[in-house]
C-alpha cells in the first residue's frame, strides 16, 4: 500500500483513494466495500480512522451505510458523475496551477498537453 502523506490527514487520503477507484470503476455503483476493520488492516491504519472515512464519504453521499448490512458505493448516478466531474477539475486545477507556477502561458500548457495526448495515443509512451 502507499504511504500516507503528512500534509493531508489520513481520513481524507484514504477517501481520496475510494473515490478513485469508484471513478475508474474499480469499485461499481452498489458494490458492497470492506468492513471498516478489513480496511483498516488493509490500508494498515486505526479502525476510527476508516470509520470517520466512511462517514465522511457518506456525508458526501458517495458511499451508504445499511444498517446490519455495511457500507455500499451509492447507486445514485447523479451524484457518480458529479463526482467524475469534480474529480477531473480538482485535477486539472493542481495541474494548471503548478505549471502557472513555473511560468507557463495558457497556449503552452494546452500545447504540451495535446503533444502529450498524442504521443500517449500513439503508443510512444
Amino acid at each position: 500500500m502507499d504511504e500516507f502523506h503528512s500534509s493531508k490527514a489520513i481520513y481524507l487520503q484514504v477517501a481520496d483513494r475510494i473515490k478513485r477507484q469508484i471513478v475508474s470503476q474499480e469499485l461499481q455503483a452498489g458494490q458492497k466495500l470492506q468492513s471498516v476493520r478489513e480496511m483498516a488492516v488493509t490500508y494498515n491504519v486505526n479502525p476510527n480512522t476508516i470509520q470517520r472515512t466512511y462517514s465522511e464519504l457518506e456525508r458526501e453521499g458517495v458511499l451508504e451505510t445499511r444498517r446490519g448490512q455495511g457500507t455500499f458505493v451509492t447507486v445514485q448516478e447523479e451524484l457518480l458523475t458529479q463526482l467524475r466531474l469534480s474529480m477531473i477539475e480538482e485535477q486539472i486545477a493542481s495541474f494548471v496551477l503548478v505549471m502557472r507556477e513555473m511560468g507557463y502561458r495558457s497556449a503552452e500548457i494546452l500545447a504540451g498537453l495535446q503533444d502529450h495526448l498524442n504521443k500517449r495515443d500513439k503508443g510512444d509512451e
